[in-house]
């Protein structure tokens, strides 16, 4: 059985996230496919990010594995929020390890060997407003969550303490959420007004007060 000729598949495949498609077209010049599919996963040369989606291993990388575009691939539709979002967007001062986003399906945790990723339920009525498409590098499109939209999917999603005035809502974004104070002017206001329509939170227009 001739052996992958891993520079020549590595030229056959530019991204380094990938699918079962795109990887069994690479080896099409091969015989028995999966069988090299599966010397290539227990080699180290791919890894399985979940059934049917793959990355190449060290050795064969070109760049750092990009997560957040994994995440968009891994259970969608789906946009990245909450937590990570805040933390990539630099709100949270601290790395988050784990990728936290939003879908308008049933809750999911995948633990790959590329790390977590966390999918929570947002009913249809509030997933589609406020994500946006932003570039992580020059060759990875992402859906992410505004700041404004990650905020307001943190406070619905999770149990918040009681925000009824200015002070809780200010001491709920400082020391339970940990957002840096020196970022809550970067807070667009008219965009987190607009999203409050769709969230309908008191505990939304509180926090509105005090930025």
């Amino acid at each position: 059985m001739a052996k992958v000729d891993l520079i020549d598949l590595r030229e056959r495949i530019g991204r380094d996230e990938f699918d079962h498609l795109l990887i069994s077209s690479a080896l099409s010049p091969y015989q028995a496919v999966r069988q090299k599919i599966n010397q290539l996963l227990k080699s180290g040369n791919i890894l399985r990010v979940k059934k049917g989606l793959y990355v190449f291993g060290p050795k064969l990388r070109r760049n750092p594995v990009c997560k957040e575009t994994l995440a968009n691939l891994i259970y969608g539709p789906s946009c990245i929020s909450l937590e990570y979002a805040l933390s990539l967007t630099g709100f949270i001062p601290e790395r988050v390890e784990v990728v936290t986003s939003v879908t308008p399906k049933k809750n999911k945790t995948f633990d790959t060997p590329i790390g977590r990723f966390t999918y929570r339920y947002l009913s249809a009525a509030k997933y589609p407003h406020g994500i946006e498409q932003i570039w992580v590098d020059s060759a990875h499109p992402v859906l992410i969550a505004t700041p404004e939209k990650a905020l307001c999917d943190y406070v619905v999603l999770n149990d918040v303490p009681n925000i009824d005035s200015p002070d809780s809502a200010r001491e709920f974004l400082v020391a339970d959420l940990r957002i840096d104070p020196t970022q809550l002017e970067r807070f667009d206001i008219r965009r987190l007004t607009h999203l409050n329509k769709h969230y309908k939170s008191a505990s939304i227009a509180r926090i509105l007060e005090v930025l």
